[in-house]
């Protein structure tokens, strides 16, 4: 039987969730500050789109290839100082690129940088997993909504030293230097201890499910799978508005770089509403109807904006993709933390390291179709993979039905400690990146 149980966070759980925002969204903003200036870092080293975007892959590449490492680095030094080493070293990445003297430069400071990205990103999604195992109801979205909040802060940062012309060392440089105090502050406020702490238990005189039963290998290879493969269709469509939309709209369509810039913006801008707007729709709707429904939004508003090309058609159409893709990547990550029978942080680090193929894939391919059949064809194949249908994350670990619609709530489930906890309010199912 369900119970409700209303915890009460203290002063501490209160200042963790403070930092753990603050690192989620210096994390969104220092890879916008970079991206606007793309187009500039093209032009002035000569690259063609192919070398363009085997260039750009180095970011995913390298977080490839670190990315496993990160449930061993949270285990032995824990999420929270693993989560801003990582930052420092992002910045660091970010910020030798932009100075690059050459593609192969280039690329090797991105792919320092993404390797230290992916780091950061399974490390501060373990660290708000715990917080929010401490309040005992969903309070990830918010997080990865304040990600999308940076990506838009950055992306605005980088816009104005466009338009005001400043030079692209001192930008960056100011930009990692800014973010990396933020990050050092955050850090003294995050949890202490282990990762591995149990939930917040049952108050006396209530009843406590059984924790969940541990999966045999096959299913969780099964699960894992599925999870990586909605997650990937999201970072695909993502991958479009991060690589190559500032590009599409300055040199297909011809607009000024700083009002070229906010194609990504606009991105990271709508994907932050569907953010702030998924929970109720995930429970009411349910995550395969919502995923369903972002599928069609991203498949029709990015069809149009490219078969009718105009500047503003086309900042619209990448508005449509943030906001339709919004809640992929945030589900997947967060029903991967709960795969029970797994060591902490494992099935989090196994789901962010795989879904990163899309963006290490993503590049090459729409630069060398880009190269033979225009940028805008290019483009097309980004669009593709929108998922129109898409196994539910929940379903597939806990056998539930999945909801069709009307008001019913589910209870949501503490994620280690097998409470169940009645939905009002806040207490609804998560997201995460």
């Amino acid at each position: 039987m369900s119970v409700d149980v209303h915890t009460r966070p203290g002063p501490a759980d209160q200042r963790a969730r403070a930092a753990v925002a603050a690192l989620f969204l210096t994390n969104g903003a220092l890879f916008a500050n970079l991206l606007p200036r793309f187009p500039e870092i093209k032009a002035d080293l000569g690259m063609e789109n192919a070398v363009y975007g085997f260039t750009v892959a180095a970011f995913p590449a390298g977080a490839i290839a670190a990315g496993l490492a990160a449930a061993a680095l949270i285990r032995r030094w824990g999420s929270a100082r693993a989560a801003v080493a990582g930052t420092l070293l992002t910045g660091l990445g970010l910020f030798a690129a932009g100075l690059a003297p050459s593609a192969a430069a280039f690329a090797a400071a991105l792919l320092v940088a993404g390797a230290m990205d992916a780091i950061t990103d399974v490390a501060q999604n373990a660290h708000g997993l715990r917080v929010q195992r401490r309040y005992g109801r969903s309070i990830i979205n918010s997080f990865h909504a304040l990600w999308s909040v940076g990506g838009v802060l950055g992306g605005s940062m980088a816009a104005a030293a466009i338009a005001l012309e400043v030079p692209i060392g001192v930008h960056l440089g100011a930009s990692a230097a800014l973010f990396a105090g933020v990050s050092l502050v955050a850090l003294r406020f995050c949890l202490p201890g282990r990762d591995d702490e149990p939930a917040t238990a049952a108050e006396p005189g209530t009843d406590a499910r059984p924790a969940p039963p541990r999966l045999s290998r096959a299913r969780i290879v099964f699960v894992v799978t599925a999870l990586v493969v909605i997650a990937m269709a999201g970072t695909i469509v993502e991958d479009a508005g991060n690589s190559w939309a500032t590009l599409y709209l300055s040199d297909s369509l011809q607009a000024p770089a700083a009002l070229a810039a906010t194609g990504y913006i606009a991105l990271v801008g709508a994907q932050f509403v569907g953010r702030l707007l998924g929970d109720r729709a995930v429970d009411r709707f349910g995550q395969r109807t919502v995923a369903r429904t972002g599928g069609l939004i991203v498949a029709v508003g990015m069809g149009l904006a490219l078969a009718l090309p105009n500047v503003a058609g086309t900042i619209a159409g990448f508005a449509a993709a943030g906001f339709g893709v919004a809640t992929l990547v945030p589900a997947a990550m967060h029903e991967a933390d709960e795969l029970p029978g797994l060591r902490p942080g494992t099935g989090l680090t196994i789901v962010s390291w795989l879904m990163r193929l899309g963006f290490l894939l993503s590049p090459p391919v729409v630069g060398l179709v880009s190269d033979a059949a225009g940028l805008r064809a290019g483009l097309l194949i980004a669009r593709s993979p929108a998922p129109s249908s898409s196994p539910s994350p929940a379903s597939s670990t806990r056998g539930e039905p999945e909801r069709s619609g009307g008001p019913t709530r589910e209870p949501w489930r503490a994620p280690t400690a097998g409470v169940t906890i009645a939905a009002s309010g806040g207490g609804r199912r998560c997201r995460g990146r």
